[in-house]
């Protein structure tokens, strides 16, 4: 097995060394020690005298931590099989050293040194159908696969399914493996694996109409099962995130009908994508088919759905999947809450965020900060003075940051025109070390000086002073 130049050889660092691993002998680690410091010339001198016996699982350890520097663990390789035979394993590590630094030349020394031995299997070759995708050698990875039978290894669909994976695993290379895939199977009939692979490399290169026809023809030849799931899971994913809800809800109808509906980590998945497309109408769909079937959602799908309804001011929806959560034995968060109370806000739903904020509180869940300045802002322009007045109090008592929400109370209280209110919140509110802004001041003095009254420019010159005494 040719060594090579080390000067060519070794490549940079990119692979675990014995540095940083805990899961090595400290026979071992010498051994890695040696590898990594001396010359190649010089290495094997160094072994002789450390008087390590290189036993079966100290030469595994030694080169699972020298991918670093595989001419020196090349050179420690032919070192440890001199007083016995490798076994399987470590030829199999060996090669996979080898063809993970694309040195594909000693890598076949290395294979045709195990088949002479007896010792050459299909881990061989999947070793070498990787480390060639790797690579991007496709057409070298090809070529293995048809030359398995003169080393003994019989090409079965296992070793299909591994360079089909392999090939799947490396970006934008599914149709690569289609085309290997199309002229093996008359030889290799495919089995619901092989599709399942071609599907993900679909569904990574979001390719639909490519997933749809290995769909169908997996269909045809291998037919309907449970045990498909992988393969359906990633047709659905496809369609899904390619936004073609008709057609991924299409598919689950037939799923369902033959007994083969995905999982709860499926149904998660598509509801995320369709929040984030949001696509209410296929959301509820896909709802109404996983409950239907008897899958329980939980906390996360149901925020997910109704964060979705509130996003599209739907807060009715929201109120209906609020209700229906403790019926499958889920209960809300914060996040519930405050996604509900924030759309309400928002849509200025003045008498139902009101009551809404006090269930709440009832239930010991804190509206955000932002909701609560927002809400208070809401509530003086819908003339409920005194809820905003109860949403302040709580938030100076709960809830952090306060300044937004003190600044809201000053401009309402400004609007209304309730002077001494103003005054009495404005000295505790800067007592309290909130910032009042340049804006807000603004506001308090045009509500001060807003018709006749000394007693109101008075109100506005104390706080004024107390303000720039802040300030300093």
């Amino acid at each position: 097995m040719a060594a090579g130049n080390p000067s060519q050889l070794d490549p940079i660092p990119r692979f675990p060394s014995h540095h940083t691993s805990a899961d090595i002998s400290p026979q071992a680690r010498v051994i890695c020690e040696i590898l990594s410091t001396y010359p190649v010339h010089e290495i094997e001198s160094h072994l002789t005298a450390s008087r390590i016996q290189p036993e079966p699982e100290l030469i595994q350890q030694v080169l699972k931590h020298s991918y670093n520097f595989p001419s020196s663990a090349a050179k420690f390789f032919r070192w440890a099989g001199q007083p016995q035979k490798h076994t399987a394993y470590s030829w199999n590590l060996m090669v996979d050293l080898l063809g993970k630094n694309s040195l594909f030349e000693p890598m076949w020394d290395a294979i045709r040194s195990m088949n002479k031995e007896g010792l050459l299997t299909l881990t061989s070759f999947v070793s070498v159908f990787e480390n060639y995708c790797i690579a991007r050698w496709f057409d070298e990875a090809v070529t293995a696969f048809d030359v398995m039978e003169r080393y003994g290894v019989q090409p079965d669909i296992i070793a299909v399914n591994s360079l089909l994976s392999a090939m799947c695993r490396e970006d934008k290379q599914t149709a690569k493996a289609l085309e290997f895939f199309e002229k093996i199977k008359s030889k290799i009939p495919p089995d619901s694996d092989s599709y399942a692979i071609l599907l993900e490399g679909w569904e990574k290169e979001g390719n639909v109409a490519k997933a749809k026809q290995t769909f169908g023809e997996m269909v045809i030849r291998v037919g309907w099962s449970p045990k498909y799931m992988f393969a359906y899971d990633a047709l659905l994913n496809t369609l899904v995130r390619a936004s073609c809800g008709d057609e991924a809800i299409k598919f689950l109808n037939v799923m369902k009908g033959k007994n083969c509906l995905p999982g709860l980590r499926f149904f998660s998945n598509a509801l995320d994508s369709f929040a984030k497309q949001n696509d209410h109408t296929h959301a509820i769909m896909l709802w109404d088919i996983m409950v239907g079937s008897g899958l329980i959602p939980n906390l996360k799908m149901y925020n997910v759905i109704i964060g979705l309804f509130a996003a599209n001011d739907d807060i009715d929806n929201g109120f209906r999947f609020l209700d229906q959560m403790v019926f499958h034995g889920v209960f809300p968060n914060a996040s519930t809450y405050n996604m509900i109370f924030a759309c309400l806000v928002k849509n200025k739903r003045v008498r139902e965020a009101g009551r809404f904020f006090v269930e709440m509180v009832k239930n010991e869940w804190d509206p955000t900060a932002a909701n609560l300045a927002a809400a208070i802002r809401v509530m003086f322009e819908g003339d409920d003075p005194e809820m905003a007045i109860e949403m302040w109090k709580y938030m100076k008592r709960n809830v952090l940051p306060q300044d937004n929400g003190a600044n809201e109370v000053l401009i309402g209280l400004c609007k209304l025109g309730r002077m001494s209110d103003l005054r009495r919140f404005a000295e505790n509110m800067i007592d309290d070390g909130i910032i009042i802004s340049e804006s807000t001041m603004a506001k308090v003095k045009a509500a001060c000086y807003a018709g006749p009254g000394r007693k109101k420019w008075e109100i506005y010159d104390r706080i004024l002073e107390k303000w720039k005494s802040s300030c300093i």
